[in-house]
C-alpha cells in the first residue's frame, strides 16, 4: 500500500478508514489515514466525530498542503456507512470500536455468520454465544454496543440531514443521547438551552425544517433567553420590559400577548425574574438575578461582622500599627493613605479606588507589612494573569488570578458562567485576609462565586478604577458598589510628586478629568509623545517603523516584548487585523529556521506573540525547569492571556504564557488564539506593558471615547506613544459617552442592607 499525492482536482476519497493519526474527543476533529477502493493511502482532516476505524467513508473537501503533515484532504462534508462485505466486517469489528472484541475473536464471528454478522448483531445479539469465546453475558454486552453505535449513527445521520455540521451534531448528541431525535423533533429551542455553542437562530432554522409554527411557545420561550443572553453579552444584567419586547419583535416578528404569556410562562418555569422597580418593569435571567442578589447578601455579611464603633483604644492601635510601618518601611503615607489602610485593618468589605500615580501600590505594600506583623494569613488576587503578575511585581508577594484562587474545576457553559469551583460555601478560603486588584475587570458571575468562597469574618480589600472600561462580562460591579452607598469606599485623588512628573499620569487624569492633553516637555524627560498624520496609511507606515526601528533604539526595549499596540477596533487600515499581518511581516518575517501553521487566513509561526480569546478551563499547561522537566502544573488558559509561540511540531503547537506556562494546543483549539502583536484596547484591561502605541486617526464615535482612551493611556509603564490625528483625540476627549449599563447590584446591596437593620431593630 503507497502514500499517494493528492492532485489539486481531485477532491473526493471512497474508502475505509485504515487508522486515526489524530483525534481531540472534545471537538470532534481527526486526522484519518484512509484505504481507497484504488488500495492507496490517503490522509483526511476535518470534524467527523461519530466516523469510526473500519467504516467506510466517502468525503469531499479541498486539498492542502499542511507545513508540518504534508498533503491532506480538508473534509468539508462526508457519508459514512458500515461495511457490507464480510472481510470489511471482520476489520470493521477488529478495530477496538466494540470493547471486548479482538483481531481473533472478530475473525471467529464474521467466519461464524459471514454476510450476516451485523444483521446478528443488530437483531439476534445473544446467537454471538454460538461462538467459542463468548458467553451470553458478553454476547449482551456486545449487542448493547452495536445498538448504541447504531442509535449515534441515526442521530448523526438526522442531523445532518438538517443541515447542521458533524461538530454541532455531535455536541447535541453527546447532551440528549438516545434523546436526541424525538427532543429535536419536538422542541429544538431546547438546544439553545441545554448545548453550549448552540443559538436561537440555529434551533429556530432547525424548528422551520421540522414544521414548527412560528408562535409554539417553545419558540417564544428560546426567544425571551435569547435576547436576555444578548444582552448579558452586552454587559447587562436585566433589560427593561419595553426592551425586551422590542428586541423579541425584531427577533421573530411579533408580539401582543403571546408573548406576555410567554413571559409569565417563563418565570414561572424559573427561567425569568420579573420585578418593578424605580418605576420601571425589569426583566432578569434568574441566574444573574440570584448573582447580583447573592453578593449583595454576602457584602452585607462581611461588613456587618465588623461593624463595631471605633474606639480610642482601637484607633490608637490601628495608629501604632500605621506608625511602625511606616518607619520600617522608611515612608511616609498622607492622609489619603492613612484612611485608607485604617479602614482596610477596621471594615470587614471596603474598596479603594483611584486613578495612576495616587498610591494604591503603597497602600497595599503598608498593609501587607502589618499583616505579617500581626502573623495575619492573607490572599492577593486580580482577574487576569498579566494582572496577577502585576500585583507580584509590585508586592514581592505571590499573587493569582481569581480563578486560580478559587481552584476552577470547569465550566459548563460559559456564556451562563455554570463554572465550577473547589473553593466555595463549603470549602471556603482559608485566610483572615482577601485583597483583589483589578476589580472594574470583574463581573458579576466571576464576583458571586469569589464572594461565596469567603465567609464572614475574612476581611475583603477591593482596589479598582472606577473610570476604566467596565468588565466584558456582564454587570458594573465595582461602580455599582460605590455608588450603592452601601461599602465603605475611600477615593484616592491626590497625584504624589513622583508619578507627577510623569505625563503619563498628567495625561491619563487631564483625560478622565475631560481635559486635552498637556504640551509635550521640552527637557529630556518625556514619556509621553504624539506623532501627528492625519491619514491612516500613513500612520500605518509611520507605527512600523516606530515600532521595528526607532523605539526600541531609543528606550532600549524589545520590539515584540514590550512595545503593545492598542487599537480602538478589529477592522480598518489600523485595525488589529491589518496591523498584526503587518506587524508579524516586519517583526517575525517567514524563515527557514521557523515553522508555521495557516488556520483559515491566519498564519502562526514560531515566535508570534498570541492571545487567547476565550476561557478555557480544561486546557492543561506545565512550568519546565531549564532540564524541561515539569516543576508545577495546572489547567485553565483564559481570555485575555499573552504568549508566545516557542515550537510548532507534529504534537501541536506550544505557546508560554505569563509565570512560564506552557500550554499545547492541536488543531482543534488553535483557533482560540489570535496574533497578538496588536490588540483592542478592551483586550489590554488588567494589563501592563513598558511601551504602549495607540494609532488614533478616525473610527465611530461609539469606539472612539473618553474612558477608551484613559484605558489605554494607562496600560503603560514607561512610555506612550500616539500616533494619529490631534482632532480625533480631542474628538475622544470630549465623548464622555459611556454605554449604558442595565445592572441592579446596587439596588441589591440597599434592599439587603436596609432589611438587615429591620431585623436588628426587630
Amino acid at each position: 500500500m503507497s502514500q499517494i499525492t493528492l492532485k489539486e482536482t481531485r477532491d473526493k476519497v471512497s474508502g475505509y478508514v485504515n487508522s486515526c493519526i489524530f483525534e481531540s474527543e472534545e471537538s470532534g476533529y481527526k486526522v484519518l489515514d484512509i484505504e481507497t477502493d484504488e488500495g492507496d493511502l490517503v490522509t483526511i482532516v476535518g470534524t467527523m466525530p461519530d466516523v469510526e476505524v473500519g467504516e467506510r467513508i466517502e468525503a469531499s473537501g479541498r486539498i492542502r498542503q499542511h507545513s508540518i503533515y504534508g498533503e491532506q484532504l480538508e473534509v468539508t462534508d462526508y457519508v459514512r456507512s458500515l461495511p457490507s462485505d464480510a472481510q470489511s466486517m471482520e476489520r470493521y469489528l477488529s478495530s477496538g470500536i466494540i470493547k471486548g472484541i479482538g483481531e481473533a475473536l472478530a475473525e471467529r464471528i464474521v467466519e461464524k455468520f459471514g454476510e450476516k454478522t451485523f444483521q446478528i448483531l443488530d437483531a439476534e445479539p445473544e446467537r454471538l454465544a454460538e461462538v467459542k469465546g463468548i458467553s451470553p453475558r458478553k454476547a449482551a454486552e456486545i449487542g448493547e454496543q452495536f445498538a448504541e453505535k447504531a442509535i449515534s449513527r441515526e442521530a448523526m445521520i438526522y442531523l445532518q440531514e438538517l443541515g447542521l455540521t458533524p461538530k454541532t451534531a455531535m455536541k447535541i448528541f453527546q447532551v440528549f443521547g438516545p434523546k436526541t431525535i424525538p427532543t429535536v423533533r419536538t422542541n429544538p429551542y431546547l438546544l439553545a438551552e441545554r448545548v453550549p455553542g448552540i443559538g436561537f437562530r440555529t434551533a429556530d432554522e432547525i424548528a422551520s425544517r421540522g414544521g414548527l409554527a412560528p408562535d409554539s411557545p417553545g419558540r417564544i420561550r428560546g426567544a425571551i433567553r435569547f435576547v436576555l443572553m444578548e444582552a448579558a453579552s452586552e454587559g447587562h444584567t436585566y433589560l427593561p420590559e419595553d426592551e425586551v419586547l422590542d428586541r423579541i419583535y425584531r427577533l421573530i416578528g411579533f408580539q401582543g400577548e403571546l408573548i406576555e404569556d410567554g413571559l409569565s410562562r417563563a418565570e414561572m418555569d424559573g427561567l425569568i425574574i420579573q420585578k418593578r422597580e424605580e418605576e420601571t418593569d425589569r426583566v432578569f435571567l434568574k441566574y444573574y438575578y440570584q448573582a447580583e442578589l447573592a453578593c449583595a447578601r454576602r457584602l452585607t455579611e462581611l461588613i456587618e461582622v465588623f461593624d463595631e464603633k471605633s474606639s480610642p483604644e482601637m484607633d490608637e492601635k490601628l495608629e501604632g500599627l500605621i506608625l511602625l510601618a511606616e518607619k520600617e518601611k522608611k515612608i511616609v503615607l498622607s492622609e489619603e493613605q492613612r484612611r485608607a489602610v485604617k479602614s482596610a485593618l477596621q471594615q470587614g468589605a471596603m474598596i479603594i479606588t483611584g486613578g495612576p500615580g495616587t498610591g494604591k501600590t503603597t497602600i497595599i505594600q503598608v498593609l501587607l507589612h502589618i499583616l505579617e506583623g500581626i502573623k495575619a494569613k492573607y490572599l492577593l488576587a486580580a482577574p487576569t494573569g498579566r494582572a496577577a503578575k502585576r500585583m507580584t511585581e509590585a508586592t514581592g508577594r505571590e499573587a493569582r488570578t481569581i480563578h486560580r484562587l478559587l481552584e476552577i474545576q470547569s465550566s459548563v457553559d460559559e456564556t451562563e458562567a455554570r463554572q465550577v469551583f473547589n473553593r466555595n460555601a463549603s470549602n471556603p478560603l482559608e485566610t483572615d485576609v482577601v485583597i483583589i486588584d483589578e476589580v472594574s475587570m470583574v463581573d458579576i458571575n466571576l464576583m458571586s462565586h469569589l464572594l461565596e468562597a469567603i465567609m464572614p469574618g475574612t476581611r475583603l480589600i477591593l482596589l479598582g478604577d472606577k473610570d476604566q472600561l467596565p468588565s466584558v462580562g456582564p454587570g458594573n460591579v465595582l461602580r455599582d458598589m460605590i455608588d450603592s452607598g452601601c461599602i465603605p469606599v475611600e477615593k484616592l485623588s491626590f497625584i504624589y510628586r513622583q508619578a507627577a512628573k510623569s505625563d503619563i499620569v498628567l495625561n491619563a487624569h487631564r483625560i478622565n478629568q475631560g481635559e486635552y492633553l498637556a504640551p509635550a516637555r521640552t527637557d529630556g524627560s518625556a514619556d509621553f509623545f504624539f506623532m501627528k498624520r492625519s491619514r491612516s496609511e500613513e500612520a500605518l507606515s509611520t507605527l512600523l517603523d516606530v515600532v521595528k526601528n526607532r523605539f526600541p533604539k531609543f528606550a532600549h526595549c524589545r520590539a515584540v516584548e514590550d512595545i503593545q499596540i492598542l487599537s480602538p477596533m478589529k477592522k480598518g487600515t489600523l485595525g488589529t487585523y491589518r496591523l498584526n499581518e503587518e506587524l508579524q511581516a516586519s517583526l517575525n518575517p517567514p524563515s527557514r529556521q521557523k515553522k508555521d501553521v495557516r488556520l483559515g487566513t491566519v498564519i502562526f509561526r514560531e515566535g508570534d506573540k498570541v492571545i487567547q480569546t476565550k476561557n478555557n478551563y480544561e486546557l492543561e499547561w506545565q512550568v519546565k525547569n531549564r532540564y524541561g522537566y515539569a516543576i508545577d502544573e495546572g489547567k485553565g488558559v483564559f481570555n485575555g492571556d499573552v504568549g508566545k509561540i516557542l515550537t510548532i511540531k507534529d504534537t501541536g503547537v506550544t505557546v508560554e504564557f505569563d509565570s512560564k506556562r506552557q500550554v499545547i494546543y492541536d488543531l482543534s483549539n488553535l483557533g482560540q488564539l489570535e496574533l497578538a502583536y496588536a490588540i483592542t484596547i478592551h483586550k489590554s484591561q488588567g494589563t501592563e506593558s513598558p511601551v504602549v502605541v495607540l494609532p488614533l486617526v478616525d473610527g465611530p464615535e461609539v469606539l472612539f471615547t473618553r474612558n477608551l482612551l484613559y484605558t489605554a493611556v494607562t496600560r503603560a509603564r514607561q512610555y506612550v506613544i500616539i500616533i494619529g490625528s490631534e482632532q480625533t483625540v480631542k474628538r475622544m476627549i470630549d465623548n464622555n459617552r459611556q454605554m449604558v449599563r442595565y445592572s441592579a447590584l446596587g439596588l441589591r446591596l440597599q434592599e439587603s442592607f436596609r432589611q438587615s437593620e429591620e431585623i436588628r431593630n426587630l
